[in-house]
């Protein structure tokens, strides 16, 4: 249960969610063998496919250290008379490096049976340009790179005796990404929750399958995004065409991120985890104001249409393996 599965950013955890466990080290060494991983999350009608590349090193089963490159390529939306924003240009972009570091202050079972794993971690993006860099290029001209980030305590158990075992997860965060950085940068450095919960179903020949579920909380919004939603609205304004106390102001509000995953891997000294399943991101996040290509003829001078993300289905895997 406590497979050298890496998460989408590569710490030892679920498929989002990191756990207070760390790259195994074998008994009397400092150094553990690294654990790599690949996932893939296919999220192609408008934000694209993503691909990230994992590798981590374990220190002393107390702490561990590594990097994740994201790969993206890019949505299939336009930009269209139906959709003015071509929402697929928010993540015209190649990725962006992650750096992530994880030490265990408690280990699970420490202080007996029932005490929790207890960790602390921190991630940094960097060359992130998703959604707040591109709403930037459009509102200023200037296309901005962004480092955001988090820090994170995070609280796991595994019960492994009878009648049912589990792993249990709880954290907290503190942070300036949104959906992990793919959404931009967030307006504030925040406090959000993320957790998970996986029972494990044993298989024949050694293995194990771990029928999972996990959550994190998200920033309501991004970095100029709810100025993007506007941006009609404020030309209307400038054109004096309309009056912008006239109507509601939009602002974009991001869902909790979900994910439903099945992960098989060993039962004994794992060396390598699967992971496929569902995960629910954002779906329609809100409006945004568009010129209304009838006015004066009919209508008000600008009309309002949904910001649709078409990511509340994902479908996404994951592989690790430690040497």
């Amino acid at each position: 249960m406590q497979a050298q599965q890496l998460t989408l950013e590569g710490q030892t955890g679920g498929f989002i969610t990191p756990t207070a466990y760390v790259v195994y080290t074998a008994k009397g060494e400092f150094f553990s063998h690294p654990a790599v991983g690949f996932h893939f999350v296919d999220a192609s009608s408008v934000i694209g496919d993503i691909e990230t590349f994992n590798i981590t090193e374990g220190f002393h089963n107390r702490a561990e250290a590594g990097y994740t490159r994201n790969v993206h390529q890019y949505g299939d939306q336009p930009t269209t008379a139906a959709t003015p924003l071509g929402l697929s240009n928010l993540w015209n972009y190649d990725g962006m490096n992650v750096f992530h570091g994880k030490a265990v202050v408690f280990k699970d079972g420490q202080f007996g049976p029932w005490m929790p794993g207890i960790a602390i971690g921190g991630v940094v993006r960097s060359n992130d340009h998703f959604v707040s860099g591109y709403a930037n290029k459009e509102l200023t001209g200037t296309d901005k790179a962004y480092t955001n980030g988090d820090v994170y305590v995070a609280v796991t158990k595994t019960w492994a005796k009878p009648p049912v075992p589990f792993l249990v997860n709880l954290g907290w965060k503190a942070t300036n990404g949104t959906i992990f950085g793919i959404g931009g940068q967030s307006t504030r450095f925040g406090g959000r929750f993320f957790g998970g919960l996986g029972i494990p179903l044993p298989l024949s020949h050694g293995f194990v399958a771990v029928p999972a579920a996990g959550f994190t909380q998200e920033p309501r919004t991004a970095v100029n995004l709810n100025t993007l939603l506007n941006a009609a609205l404020y030309q209307c304004e400038l054109e004096e065409a309309c009056n912008p106390a006239a109507y509601p102001l939009m602002s974009a509000h991001i869902p909790t991120t979900l994910d439903y995953a099945v992960r098989v891997t060993q039962k004994d000294k794992p060396h390598f985890a699967f992971d496929i399943g569902v995960g629910q991101v954002a779906g329609n996040i809100g409006s945004i104001y568009v010129a209304n290509p009838y006015y004066p003829t009919a209508g008000p001078p600008v009309v309002t249409t949904p910001v649709n993300l078409k990511a509340r289905s994902v479908v996404g895997l994951g592989l690790s393996y430690r040497y």
